[in-house]
């Protein structure tokens, strides 16, 4: 069973659902020329993708371009359904750092067919997360910065204020579509610089104040 882990009491919960959101910066949507979304896009992993700080990301032997793409994390500390903001807010019961591991030549075949993006998204080792820092604990502002450094080399680096949908408007959208539950995560999305990922690779996610997580690549 994987869980979710408060830094400062140690308190575990275990996953239930992982959301994460697509096209959530600008420049990241410019750099796929893709389309600015009218609301969050959607996509899951599943709980046996997770890893932790330390562990190694596993590239699968049916694709060749496997890349970073760092997020501020959501964890989900009551069940909620067609929120209010507020209580969306009070739904969000930790924050920390986490990488959304994508196989970019398998999304973009899966694309081109018209078919659903699953084996690039959701393969072990495909959603390394930190540690939480609690809500309590911690009040997020958005002027954080999430950074991801790559062999030492800073390669992403973006204030959470420059998110399309902030996380409160994320957790009461999501929230519409379906339960939140207690353990449930959200990748709240990647800015621009994302990159290719090889052997040996060690890989460095932060963001100001709240998480840190480095991984290595096999």
């Amino acid at each position: 069973m994987k869980t979710a882990k408060f830094r400062k009491s140690g308190i575990e919960l275990p996953v239930g659902k992982i959301i994460c959101i697509g096209r959530n910066y600008y420049d990241h949507i410019k750099e796929f020329d893709s389309e600015v979304p009218a609301k969050p896009i959607l996509f899951l992993k599943p709980p046996s993708s997770i890893i932790y700080d330390s562990d190694k990301i596993i590239k699968p032997d049916y694709a060749e371009c496997m890349q970073f793409e760092a997020e501020l994390l959501l964890l989900i500390g009551s069940s909620i359904k067609n929120s209010s903001s507020a209580e969306a807010e009070n739904a969000i019961s930790g924050y920390g750092v986490g990488i959304d591991v994508t196989l970019r030549d398998e999304q973009s075949l899966l694309k081109k067919k018209g078919l659903p993006w699953t084996t690039s998204k959701c393969f072990d080792t495909s959603a390394p997360i930190s540690d939480f820092i609690s809500s309590e604990d911690y009040h997020l502002t958005l002027e954080e910065e999430l950074s991801l450094i790559q062999n030492g080399a800073v390669k992403q680096k973006e204030s959470l204020k420059k998110m399309i949908f902030p996380p409160v408007s994320l957790v009461q959208y999501i929230s519409s579509v379906m339960t939140l539950e207690k353990g449930d995560i959200i990748f709240t999305g990647t800015p621009a610089g994302v990159g290719n990922m090889y052997s040996g690779d060690k890989i460095f996610a932060s963001i100001t104040n709240v998480a840190h997580l480095e991984v290595t690549v096999k």
